[in-house]
């Protein structure tokens, strides 16, 4: 958990501009949930690894006594805890408010979630995170929309050329399935997948191993991996999915994703016509994973030429409300890693505001002190009054680095003030 200093505060609430106006001009709307959910929620086994992260409360009103006794459940000490993501929240939310909510719901939340990871660079325990839901439409154009806003917030913050990862979920069972993996070894099967672009298809074959999978369903699986491929260039489209799934990928699945390329070429409004599907920014990858367990359809990432790691990802979580409202509901989400956004955006992201300093000397009255100042905001300028010091380079300096870009210098008497930039 990290103070935030006040020149990268305003640079993180003009990144958080950015997003929310791109957000609302897709059509999204903005909620706010607690920051405390029902321990029983956030341990309901749809959070992942996330809940063994998460900071728990003590129950209100325990002895001595009470907290020896349960001291082996978890359940017993605590009835709150600090979301660790904003989808659970979500879930719940829509579930309390629904009768208040349109029959298509498309949310935007962005707040602190905590997480008791193990600190280091770009991990902390308290983040923040940008979320996008609908929640009520099972269609492909759900994922899209979500698609096109993201990458259109993304375009805005100086990031062009970012691309989505895709896969489903649904496409990975059956391919597992296909190799003779069963549903019981699936789960633990899944989590050495995910390691494919970190240990190589060596350590994946001998891990899956190690772990005791079915020996001939690894070897088909390897087999599969290392099969002869051709080099040619494949745009996002069904060509490119079925050749990197098994013959006789389920036709649904496959035209339900090519059906979201479609959909995000013609609202990224391609130069390329959509029925070309050349120009789309997806790249499917079957073994594409993600974590967290209620996915139950379309997962994705989104990716960046400048770093090899994930600003984002999400997935469909159709089953996630259900547990909630006793009935099915769609929903699929995208949220944007934030902390990890603010470090490659840069300075000079958004319009720049008027701000001014004005170093004065000491006897000048505060009555024309005010005065100069209320002037300055009046015509629509940011203003901070500093008593001039001995060494005036450095003043100027932290006033530039915290966001101010002109000053003035204020004696008894002045009229009219001489605006200087800082640079």
């Amino acid at each position: 958990m990290r103070d935030i200093l006040p020149a990268d505060k305003a640079r993180r609430e003009r990144v958080l501009s950015v997003i929310r106006e791109r957000y609302r001009a897709h059509g999204f709307d903005e909620i706010e949930t607690p920051a405390l959910e029902e321990y029983s929620r956030l341990h309901a086994g749809i959070g992942g690894d996330n809940e063994k992260l998460a900071y728990n409360v003590l129950r209100r009103g325990l002895d001595a006594d009470a907290i020896r006794a349960a001291a082996d459940d978890q359940g017993a000490l605590a009835d709150l805890g600090l979301r660790y993501d904003l989808t659970v929240p979500l879930a719940r939310f829509y579930a309390s408010n629904r009768g208040q909510l349109p029959g298509v719901f498309r949310a935007i939340q962005i707040g602190p979630v905590w997480r008791a990871e193990r600190p280091q660079k770009g991990r902390y325990r308290q983040f923040v995170q940008c979320d996008i839901d609908i929640i009520g439409d099972d269609s492909s154009r759900a994922e899209a929309e979500l698609m096109v806003a993201s990458l259109d917030a993304v375009d805005a913050l100086g990031l062009e050329g970012a691309t989505v990862r895709i896969n489903d979920r649904r496409a990975l069972d059956w391919m597992l399935d296909s190799f003779g993996f069963t549903t019981e070894e699936r789960p633990g099967v899944l989590i050495t997948i995910d390691k494919l672009d970190k240990i190589g298809v060596e350590g994946v074959t001998a891990e899956l191993r190690e772990r005791g999978a079915a020996a001939s369903a690894v070897d088909a699986f390897e087999a599969f991996l290392q099969r002869p491929q051709t080099m040619e260039y494949n745009p996002f489209g069904e060509r490119q999915i079925r050749k990197a799934l098994p013959d006789g990928a389920p036709d649904d699945i496959v035209a339900h994703l090519v059906g979201i390329g479609e959909a995000v070429a013609a609202g990224r409004a391609s130069a390329v016509p959509s029925s070309e599907l050349a120009d789309i920014p997806l790249v499917f990858d079957p073994f594409l994973v993600r974590g967290m367990g209620y996915y139950t359809g379309t997962i994705f990432e989104l990716a960046h030429p400048s770093v090899d790691y994930s600003l984002g990802g999400g997935g469909r979580y159709d089953g996630m409300i259900g547990r909630f409202l006793g009935q099915q509901v769609a929903a699929v989400g995208f949220s944007l890693g934030f902390e990890r956004l603010v470090d490659l955006v840069a300075d000079g992201t958004g319009a720049a505001e008027r701000a001014v300093v004005l170093i004065h000397d000491t006897d000048v009255p505060v009555g024309e002190l005010v005065s100069h100042k209320a002037a300055l905001i009046a015509a629509g300028a940011r203003v901070r009054l500093e008593r001039r010091t001995k060494n005036v380079k450095a003043l100027l300096e932290r006033s530039a680095a915290d966001g101010y870009t002109a000053f003035a210098t204020v004696s008894a008497g002045t009229s009219e003030l001489e605006l200087k930039p800082l640079s």
